[in-house]
């Protein structure tokens, strides 16, 4: 299946979106580690309407004008991976999980740490949030974008964030 791939500017730097005619594949980062999410670009299409669609949404969403993302994704991983990403998109905008959560979440309570591996894997950065994914007692760990970028973005969700287990003394 054919790919394709343009780029934009962001609050976090440049993002490059790629996508297959079957839905969006790829939010990679700046200084992306070429083995975290190995997606191939395939050819430059400024005019790709999934292309153009994804970043229209990210600027909103930078604009704080967009809660969620309504795209068709076309994730390329293993079963297991694909299965923490779908998990990804259910944390609601403002809110964060841990790990653990989402290890219980796909009903392998044991997992955190593949969970964790899978979630730095994820290839839709942003769209499928795993920003919203931090450690057991809420720091902010691993992120494939930097942790300023995932405070960056964190910040963005701030004023509509909701209490978390976490926020509890």
């Amino acid at each position: 299946m054919d790919t394709f791939f343009k780029t934009m500017e962001s609050p976090v730097g440049r993002l490059t979106l790629v996508a297959s005619d079957k839905g969006l594949r790829a939010v990679l980062w700046e200084r992306d580690n070429p083995e975290r999410a190995a997606v191939d670009y395939g050819q430059k299409d400024n005019t790709h309407p999934v292309l153009v669609e994804t970043e229209k949404q990210l600027q909103e969403y930078f604009a704080k004008k967009r809660r969620t993302f309504s795209l068709e994704l076309d994730f390329v991983g293993s079963d297991f991976q694909k299965q923490v990403w779908e998990a990804l998109l259910t944390i609601p905008f403002g809110e964060t999980r841990s790990y653990g959560d989402i290890a219980r979440q796909i009903g392998d309570p044991g997992a955190a740490r593949a969970v964790g591996g899978a979630a730095n894997r994820n290839p839709i950065s942003i769209i499928a949030p795993c920003h919203r994914v931090v450690g057991a007692t809420g720091k902010l760990v691993g992120f494939g974008g930097g942790l300023a970028n995932k405070a960056i973005l964190l910040g963005l969700e701030a004023p509509f964030r909701q209490a978390t287990i976490f926020d509890q003394d």
